[in-house]
């Protein structure tokens, strides 16, 4: 791809604010400079908003997002740059309830407005916790004003008893072992101190590195941005230069649409697979493709993953955590191996105004035991794979990297729960009819019938089961599992069972098939049963509990398209509204 910078100087957007002098102008103008700002800020030169999503409830944004913002702002003056520091909603994945998830589309749809509705020609997207990073690039998509990524950083490696803690991976694992009775209550909380040493996001390829490792991918931030720890000195350098570089971005007019084509989505794609990414990437991609206007679905997260090898040892997947994946050299060594197996679009343009191979083909890798060799990849086909049958007609995803590769083909009987409630209430029951050989069934933890899609899909299994030695089952529902998690665990089933999907009529004692190698997932009944039985389906009764849920459960959209609301999608503009002053 080629891309014409604009012509430099031209009117900025923010002018429709500040320039001249008009009664209105003064009025925007003079407010402004209630903060000491000179006279000559306001005389063309590009005005940047940063767009921090710093939160104190937002562990994983904490106190160092606030002082990449400085770092930002120092670059942005040094390019010649007016910055501008916005707090925007921050979604946390720790404490939202009942899920983040369902808070995305508000902090895009509030974001979006913040953008639109305020006198900025560029924005810096300052994210780390998961949901803010594709909340701020769908603003940014919708609105289509330059844009720059810049993450917090992963947290650095957990520790316990000379071990490697993986934020999130861990607290599955250890978990399970209490309930095994291989592991103390103390236990747990003494690796409870260890898990979180440092300030950051997760430090697994959790959905967090996951989404930092697709912006990189995308183009939408600077070469090795997804992978530089929280702490590290070079996470602020890499700030400073992307504030400087947004500067350029407004006087070359490069936008996220220039830079988020098929192409880039599909190289996205690619790199999940590579690195083990995350299956919270699929609705996050959609849903950015969606208002970026690009043709880009479920199909095509299927045909460009299927015969990419997971190279990346990173937990949940692997053995290390992104600490070493830093040291090893991080995404640009990924996307050179892609580039070089012909996996890679080389032409995409990123936000450094080069092309993405331009940015990697000079790479070195640093340590071959955290990014394999292709003859030693974790997994052949480690992109996420789209299942459908009469049980997920709209598709179904299954993380290949994390299952068991003896349940990749499976027949077993369901173990239904209506819901995680259910779940909950059954599964530590002695009594419950369960083994191993199983299929846990879980239903209505979908994006309406949560609601919001909470991560839940990766059911713990039943003590009873565990005692056995037995780590793993294959586990079907309609939720979404954290990137941090793993198993043989299928996710996204659409149509949900809160929406009339097939999932909502399984019952206990039903045989489902799974085959991922063919791509189906199937209940054993025939065409007229499942149809009788859907005819017999009454939904939920379950009111919205606020005003935002009652908006949400009527226009959020299924899993299969990203989970986005119908009304959110498309590009919208920043075309700067009547001034009411």
């Amino acid at each position: 791809m080629t891309f014409k910078p604009a012509s430099w100087p031209r009117k900025l957007r923010s002018q429709s604010w500040y320039g001249g002098n008009s009664r209105d102008t003064i009025y925007h103008r003079g407010w402004m400079k209630n903060q000491g700002y000179p006279h000559d800020l306001f005389d063309g030169r590009p005005i940047i908003g940063i767009l921090n999503t710093w939160s104190e409830l937002t562990p994983c944004n904490g106190s160092h997002m606030k002082e990449l913002a400085e770092k930002v702002k120092a670059g942005i003056w040094e390019a010649g740059g007016f910055p501008v520091e916005v707090p925007v909603f921050s979604a946390s994945e720790n404490t939202f309830r009942p899920t983040a998830m369902m808070f995305r589309n508000l902090a895009a749809l509030s974001i979006e407005e913040t953008i639109r509705g305020q006198p900025i020609d560029g924005a810096v997207l300052l994210v780390g916790c998961d949901k803010t990073t594709p909340s701020l690039m769908m603003a940014a998509a919708s609105c289509d004003i330059p844009s720059i990524v810049v993450t917090g950083g992963p947290m650095l490696n957990g520790q316990f008893k000379g071990e490697r803690v993986g934020s999130g991976t861990h607290l599955w694992k250890f978990s399970e072992a209490v309930k095994a009775g291989e592991m103390t209550q103390e236990e747990f909380l003494e690796a409870e101190q260890g898990m979180s040493r440092s300030t950051g996001t997760c430090n697994t390829m959790g959905t967090a590195s996951t989404m930092a490792s697709m912006a990189e991918a995308l183009g939408m931030a600077l070469s090795g941005n997804a992978a530089i720890p929280a702490v590290d000195s070079r996470r602020r350098v890499i700030a400073q230069q992307s504030g400087r570089r947004i500067v350029q971005m407004v006087k070359d007019d490069l936008k996220p649409s220039d830079i988020m084509t098929k192409e880039a989505f599909e190289n996205a794609v690619r790199t999940n697979g590579a690195i083990g990414g995350s299956t919270n990437a699929v609705v996050h991609l959609l849903a950015m493709a969606g208002r970026v206007e690009v043709d880009f679905t479920l199909d095509d997260w299927d045909r460009c993953g299927r015969d990419v090898a997971t190279i990346v040892n990173l937990m949940p997947s692997g053995k290390y955590l992104m600490e070493e994946f830093f040291y090893a050299g991080g995404l640009p060594v990924v996307l050179k191996r892609l580039g070089e197996g012909g996996q890679l679009n080389k032409d995409c343009i990123t936000v450094s105004g080069e092309t993405i191979w331009d940015e990697v083909k000079d790479v070195e890798n640093y340590n071959e035991d955290v990014i394999l060799p292709l003859e030693l990849a974790l997994t052949q086909q480690g992109g996420i794979a789209v299942l459908r049958g009469n049980l997920a007609p709209k598709g179904a995803v299954l993380k290949p990297s994390a299952a068991s590769p003896h349940l990749l083909k499976h027949t077993g009987r369901a173990v239904v729960f209506e819901d995680i409630d259910d779940y909950k209430a059954k599964i530590e029951d002695p009594d419950l009819d369960i083994d191993e050989t199983c299929v846990m069934v879980m239903k209505n933890c979908g994006p309406k019938g949560y609601p919001g899609m909470a991560e839940v899909g990766n059911m713990g299994l039943p003590p009873k089961v565990l005692k056995k030695g037995i780590t793993d089952m294959v586990r079907i529902s309609d939720a979404r599992m954290s990137g941090t998690a793993y198993g043989t665990v299928v996710l996204h089933t659409s149509p949900e069972a809160a929406a009339g999907g097939p999932l909502a009529v399984v019952r206990n004692g039903d045989i489902i098939e799974m085959d991922v190698a063919n791509r189906v997932l199937r209940v054993d009944i025939s065409d007229a049963e499942m149809a009788a039985r859907l005819a017999a389906w009454k939904p939920l009764n379950d009111a919205p509990t606020s005003g935002y849920a009652f908006l949400h459960n009527a226009h959020v959209e299924g899993a299969d398209t990203g989970a986005d609301l119908d009304f959110l999608k498309g590009c919208r503009g920043n075309a700067v509204g009547k001034d009411s002053h």
